[in-house]
């Protein structure tokens, strides 16, 4: 029996003698007769795919332009840097959609590996992505943002599935991450005229890039707290001159363990929040802190004057108006957290270690003081430290050294102090640790002064790790300068000082004190004015 033909329908389909389909993938390039043969099967086949992911980008396409056709839901492409910064930036946008170019995908990738908050950071944006991507079946098609329960977020997710590069009006090199990213944002512009394509990116230079090529960038402020710094809760608040004459009809007045409570009602109460204080400096001064607020009538409370000397907590007396309010707070057994903000020079640092000895070795209210803060180096960095924990901790410390050398000398020279105060600088500094923020996560400070020493370099989620350490009978100190922010992508409105200070205002259990006039001397209070 004759054996069968070999079969010819592929080789009727395939030419092997003409010039292969243009593919997205490669430049075009006019195939040798000796590697056509062994191209044409997989040519065929990625034609035929190239062909139905075309179809399907097109149908996506018409889909996104006709949901936005009016212009009023925006197309967000985020970089690398939003998503490493902040994890949940996608839910981050309300109404509107997101768009991930596949290099950030590939960036995310790289940064997944090690122990920092940036891996982490990774590790869970990774994990967010697939968690949505699990919750349909088609991701040409978008996906949903609040599928995972995220209310506020009804926007779409799209990824990057068909290669973007249109040409930018500038010649870039191709191979650098930023430069794809901004041939992405391009290529949808040029896509979506009638929709409002925009960067969001905390690299001001890779925004700067691309309002040059023409194209909408902004940075990523959801994280910020304020937009403006001036806008920033202070505290404490100057009565104005007509304040009894508005506020003294059916006041009423008592005394109760040696501080005297006013009950007013009036236009100002509206505006008072809990353990503010407020001041009124004139032939009567009044200085008090709002102890509660209820509809239209508040209760005022004044305030023990730290000025004077026989109030002198550890040998250090309060030398003007917000250092006196300060140390009302860090004093009071009923505030549990406490925020200090100033420049450089205005007594933050001793105004704390003073009240955390004093309730350490005299009232026994704390068992120590932990001291931490975070290592961000001002200038270059000196490599790994020998040593403990402590002793690693121990050059970013400075601070501690120079104000414990204060205190002790402040000691010795008042003869009325108790002899508590007089114990040697070995046995204070036996009460005092100093603890690295990355072994934080986890423990519990039972009745122990926690102060935490330039916050102002603390992300959100880093000051939140912290704070939650609190346990029973334990007082948190945060202080900031927020002038002084050497961590990269932080600013002023996204401090993790500045988020517990917005968030944290009004609650009967904490107190914030922005202290304006510097003590340190007269050529640091001149500095800090005119450099």
């Amino acid at each position: 029996m004759p054996l069968p033909k070999i079969p010819t329908q592929l080789a009727d389909k395939v030419d092997l003698t003409k010039e292969p389909k243009a593919d997205y993938r490669q430049p075009s390039k006019k195939a040798s007769p000796k590697k056509a043969e062994t191209l044409a099967i997989p040519e065929v086949k990625v034609s035929q795919a190239d062909e139905a992911i075309t179809k399907t980008s097109t149908s996506t396409s018409k889909k996104m332009a006709k949901k936005t056709s009016t212009g009023e839901r925006k197309l967000f492409v985020l970089d690398t840097n939003v998503l490493l910064h902040d994890p949940s930036s996608i839910f981050r946008f309300q109404e509107h959609d997101i768009f991930l170019p596949m290099v950030a995908l590939e960036e995310l990738d790289h940064h997944k590996k090690g122990m920092t908050e940036v891996a982490r950071n990774a590790r869970q944006v990774s994990r967010t992505l697939d968690d949505l991507c699990s919750e349909v079946n088609d991701l040409l098609a978008g996906i949903p943002l609040d599928c995972l329960g995220n209310k506020e977020a009804t926007g779409q997710l799209w990824f990057q599935t068909s290669k973007l590069d249109d040409p930018l009006s500038i010649q870039l090199p191709d191979s650098k991450a930023d430069n794809m990213i901004l041939s992405v944002v391009q290529s949808l512009h040029n896509q979506f005229p009638a929709r409002a394509v925009i960067l969001v990116s905390k690299d001001i230079n890779m925004r700067l890039k691309a309002r040059a090529l023409g194209l909408k960038a902004e940075d990523y402020l959801n994280d910020h707290s304020i937009e403006d710094s001036d806008l920033i809760y202070e505290g404490s608040v100057l009565l104005p001159d007509n304040f009894w004459t508005r506020h003294a009809k059916d006041m009423e007045s008592w005394t109760q363990a040696g501080t005297t409570f006013y009950k007013i009602r009036g236009p100002l109460v509206n505006n008072f929040r809990v353990n503010e204080f407020v001041y009124f400096e004139g032939d009567n001064p009044l200085y008090a802190q709002v102890k509660e607020v209820s509809g239209k009538t508040a209760v005022l409370a004044t305030i023990r004057d730290y000025t004077h000397p026989k109030n002198n907590v550890w040998g250090v007396s309060a030398r003007n108006r917000e250092q006196n309010f300060a140390l009302n707070l860090l004093m009071n057994p009923d505030i549990d957290f406490v925020t200090l903000l100033g420049q450089a020079g205005t007594g933050k640092t001793l105004l704390a270690l003073a009240a955390g000895l004093t309730q350490v070795l005299e009232t026994k209210r704390f068992t120590e003081i932990i001291m931490t803060r975070v290592t961000v180096p001002v200038g270059e960095d000196i490599g790994f430290l020998p040593g403990t924990e402590e002793e690693k901790m121990q050059p970013w410390m400075g601070a501690l050294e120079d104000n414990l050398e204060f205190l002790n000398t402040q000691a010795r020279k008042d003869s009325s102090i108790q002899w508590e105060r007089s114990l040697s600088k070995e046995i204070i500094q036996s009460h005092i640790k100093v603890k690295s923020m990355n072994f934080m996560r986890g423990r519990t400070f039972l009745n122990k002064f926690v102060i935490i020493d330039e916050a102002q370099n603390l992300t959100p989620k880093q000051m939140k790790t912290l704070i939650t350490r609190a346990g029973p009978g334990t007082k948190i100190v945060c202080l900031g300068n927020i002038a002084q922010i050497d961590t990269p992508y932080l600013t002023e409105g996204s401090s993790g000082i500045t988020y517990v200070v917005d968030r944290f205002k009004g609650w009967q259990h904490s107190g914030h004190v922005t202290l304006q006039k510097g003590e340190r001397s007269r050529l640091a209070d001149y500095a800090s004015d005119a450099l």
